[in-house]
């Protein structure tokens, strides 16, 4: 629509983003009311500007938001590095990557399994598929604590395991990365493929950590609070770019850039710092996941994506339950974990972003359409899935179950 008027290059981008922005704004008061997140509205609003809607913005200024995705990744990556203080992990770390690898492994090997066995799908496929689908959305599920003020084990297992579970998703999917890129490339397959990526990511890792520290050097008690954004910032997208180049996912590297800079020098005011600067980038980024959802290609997702909806719920329940047995936890535990880790949105829709990059057009397409359509349903059910497992396991108080009912009732009078 916009292409008909004209414009040049520079104005033509500048309204885009404004058009981006405010519609993702816009109807997000609709789904507010629907008590739906942010999220799926911002899907919904790149579906309607996109190309197979109303084709408000042109194609071409879509390709060329294609680097917000790496960017995208890495502010979420770095705010995922504020979860990872090594004395908290220390306590019960063995525990938690016990737990971590069960939840989040099994339920890719369930998808794979799936997806080979009875869709009868390519290999590269099913891989990348798995691995994107081990990962969690913690977002969804600290709102819900935060908001009904839930505390005990059970909460701090959660906040632990949320955290690490994007390490291992990310590491899992490095690995299937590498996997599928050989098998559509017909390449040989021989150990240089599995262990190629875990040095890659290795390297990756060592470099967030060195810049952690050149943050952590940086950043002093005497900067002001701009300047200290502007570092970070600064920083994230330095990453991001060095990946990119390098063709490596930002998001190990700026974990580990946000976990080493949290640990030297205890700043967790600079991650809410760099949180409220992030959410017009966010909302850009999943405005474009929205505009490069291909609908017509929802004919043929169907049952692969019901598939995929449901053996990820059943294989986050079976992982969870069979790591929770393993590191015997207590029944209140062991048997509503894992309806927490159903949501996923930030992290999944960004690997899929990465893995539609490796296979053919038409299955790269598919694995986009497969993620986008379900992580909407998954940020709709994912915040009532967390709520009812805080409340089967006894962690929300039962006043504060219905105080925060009745502030939402009173807000909603108001």
């Amino acid at each position: 629509m916009l292409s008909s008027f004209n414009l040049q290059p520079n104005s033509e981008l500048g309204l885009c983003l404004a058009i981006i922005l405010l519609s993702g704004f816009l109807l997000t008061r609709i789904t507010k009311l629907l008590k739906l997140p942010n999220v799926t509205a911002y899907i919904l609003t790149g579906v309607l500007l996109g190309p197979f809607c109303f084709k408000v913005i042109p194609t071409a200024v879509i390709s060329s938001l294609g680097f917000v995705t790496d960017v995208a990744l890495g502010f979420i990556a770095f705010g995922v590095g504020r979860y990872f203080l090594f004395h908290e992990l220390k306590r019960n770390g063995i525990n938690i990557l016990i737990l971590t690898c069960c939840e989040a492994l099994i339920a890719a090997v369930v998808i794979i399994f799936v997806m080979i066995v009875i869709f009868r799908q390519p290999l590269a496929f099913a891989l990348l598929l798995g691995a994107i689908g081990s990962a969690t959305a913690p977002a969804s599920t600290i709102m819900t604590i935060r908001q009904y003020q839930a505390k005990g084990d059970f909460v701090n297992l959660i906040l632990q395991v949320v955290a690490l579970d994007d390490a291992v998703s990310i590491l899992a999917f490095s690995v299937c990365a590498a996997i599928a890129e050989a098998l559509v490339q017909r390449s040989a397959m021989n150990i240089m493929v599995f262990i190629e990526p875990l040095i890659t990511n290795g390297m990756a890792v060592a470099m967030g950590i060195g810049c952690g520290f050149v943050m952590h050097k940086m950043i002093t008690e005497k900067r002001s609070d701009d300047n200290r954004l502007i570092i970070a910032v600064s920083m994230i997208l330095i990453m991001s770019a060095l990946c990119t180049a390098l063709d490596v996912s930002p998001l190990l590297c700026c974990m580990a850039m946000g976990a080493a800079y949290l640990n030297l020098s205890k700043d967790i005011q600079l991650f809410d710092q760099v949180s409220s600067f992030t959410p017009p980038i966010m909302t850009i980024f999943f405005v474009v996941s929205g505009m490069n959802l291909n609908i017509p290609a929802l004919r043929y997702v169907g049952l692969i994506g019901l598939g995929f909806f449901f053996f990820r719920i059943v294989g986050k329940l079976a992982g969870s339950w069979i790591g929770c047995s393993l590191i015997q936890a207590p029944a209140t535990i062991r048997n509503y974990f894992g309806l927490a880790l159903v949501p996923s949105a930030g992290v999944a829709i960004g690997l899929a972003a990465l893995g539609q990059r490796i296979l053919p057009d038409e299955y790269g397409t598919l694995l986009s359409t497969v993620i986008l359509s379900t992580a909407i349903l998954y940020e709709i059910i994912g915040p009532l899935c967390a709520k009812t497992s805080l409340i089967l396991s006894g962690s929300i108080p039962r006043e504060n179950l219905h105080s925060s009912h009745h502030k939402h009732s009173h807000q909603a009078a108001a």
